[in-house]
């Protein structure tokens, strides 16, 4: 077992070197206390995983909106760009064109924050499985996510009292652009819409009319599906990574009014407006892949090379990763945690990321970067304060630790509806839309930098 030793300070230690285990690790060198990081990859793999890196992404590459003055994920992002956020700053300088999204290159992102945490002086990264946590780890930080190996998922069962809950997370395609037919698809991004000040032509779109539609559904619906081992079957899905297939079969026009909405965009081979759209969106820093925008999916993989060959545009498609599906587990928080993120039945356990309950890359890594500042606040006997409830960090970790109801817990993104409600000044009406959106957005980030002044290393 890789150890460190300080004058003054312990090391604490980081299981899973996921995005939520490399912010804490950072986190916490940041503020001078030594920090072990264990990652099970590569002496043990996972059904999702295809590297040994750190903060691999596994689904999509997209951290989505980067919007801050009236979107909740965007204030999420610049909050933790005021904590110097290693995961924030890897993907600020990987990021590929995504319309208003935040989107990285996988590969450089990865490589970016293992480098960073390797040549710290005081971060160890020990590549080891934990199955069992020794007695004289009193600062541990445990963060290995919805891909949690089975010894340890049932140590935290044990320790906790209460019986594993698990969802599905679906993985979407990858694509070769040199592959797409652009003679059918076009360059285009919803309403123009793009960011950096570019082109409006962010993503890849490829048409389809009603009959093309209409026989796509059926295709789906009917495509031979994975297999289910016993104890997956009857597993709710996280809507925010549903398989395309279980979306169409919820209603032949769920799609189209989701993935496949067709709004804001114009075909520019013929000035049409498409009844449904598939979109993809780059993948990488070079522009040579592009992943399918919202279809994940558990079709066997034969079935997704015949079902999605038959879009228009992907007739030829090669695919660099087809699309695959794996258990995610995750703590009832509000039951099992204190406000510190603790396991009430082992203090000395501190949960982060995923497996908390917060649902997104962001959410994860914000939950890890918390973590990672109790955790080192421990180690120098100061006192914690929270952030603001009104600030997307907080309402957050409000929402996991207490604000959410225990007996229908789920996976939660960050949204202004997790955020106090803005009273307008007296005699003023209601704030709405748009209007409502930029005051949660600017009370957030003015309540965060006021809290951040403390507590940033």
């Amino acid at each position: 077992m890789a150890e460190m030793s300080d004058a003054h300070h312990k090391p604490v230690h980081v299981i899973g070197g996921g995005l939520a285990g490399s912010e804490a690790a950072f986190q916490i060198a940041a503020r001078n206390v030594p920090v072990v990081l264990h990652e099970m990859r590569p002496v043990r793999m996972t059904d999702a995983h295809h590297t040994e890196n750190l903060a691999e992404l596994v689904c999509s590459n997209s951290f989505r909106s980067d919007d801050a003055t009236s979107n909740a994920v965007g204030v999420l992002h610049q909050e933790m760009r005021e904590m110097n956020s290693l995961i924030m700053r890897a993907a600020d300088l990987h990021k590929v064109p995504a319309g208003g999204a935040l989107a990285v290159d996988r590969d450089g992102f990865a490589e970016h924050v293992g480098e960073l945490l390797a040549s710290n002086p005081l971060v160890t990264i020990a590549r080891e499985e934990v199955n069992e946590i020794p007695a004289e780890w009193d600062n541990v930080i445990i963060a290995t996510g919805p891909l949690t190996s089975p010894p340890l998922a049932e140590l935290i069962r044990t320790l906790g009292g209460e019986e594993d809950l698990a969802f599905f997370d679906a993985i979407a395609p990858i694509v070769h652009f040199d592959s797409i037919d652009m003679d059918v698809a076009w360059f285009q991004s919803r309403y123009d819409k793009s960011t950096d000040g570019g082109d409006g032509k962010d993503y890849i779109n490829c048409p389809m009319t009603r009959d093309q539609y209409e026989g796509f559904i059926d295709a789906l619906l009917s495509g031979e599906k994975m297999s289910f081992k016993e104890w997956e079957e009857n597993t709710p899905y996280f809507d925010g990574c549903m398989p395309i297939e279980i979306m169409a079969s919820r209603g032949r026009e769920t799609l189209r009014f989701g993935p496949m909405k067709p709004v804001g965009l114009t075909n520019a081979h013929d000035g049409s407006r498409p009844h449904a759209v598939i979109q993809l969106r780059q993948d990488n820093a070079l522009g040579t892949l592009y992943n399918m925008v919202g279809f994940q999916t558990k079709l066997k993989h034969g079935e997704q090379v015949r079902v999605f060959q038959s879009i228009p545009g992907l007739g030829t498609a090669q695919f660099a990763r087809l699309g695959g599906l794996h258990r995610n587990t995750f703590i009832n928080a509000p039951r099992l945690l204190d406000a510190q993120l603790r396991l009430k039945a082992s203090p000395r356990l501190r949960f982060a990321g995923q497996i908390t309950g917060v649902e997104g890359y962001i959410e994860s890594a914000a939950i890890g970067m918390l973590a990672g500042i109790m955790a080192a606040n421990d180690r120098h006997g100061t006192s914690w304060q929270a952030p603001p409830v009104d600030t997307a960090h907080g309402a957050l970790l409000a929402h996991i630790t207490g604000g959410a109801m225990a007996d229908s817990f789920q996976p939660m993104n960050v949204n202004f509806g997790l955020f106090p409600d803005i009273q307008p000044p007296e005699g003023k009406r209601k704030l709405k839309g748009r209007e409502r959106k930029l005051a949660y957005a600017a009370r957030a980030l003015d309540s965060f930098r006021g809290w951040a002044g403390d507590w940033a290393a």
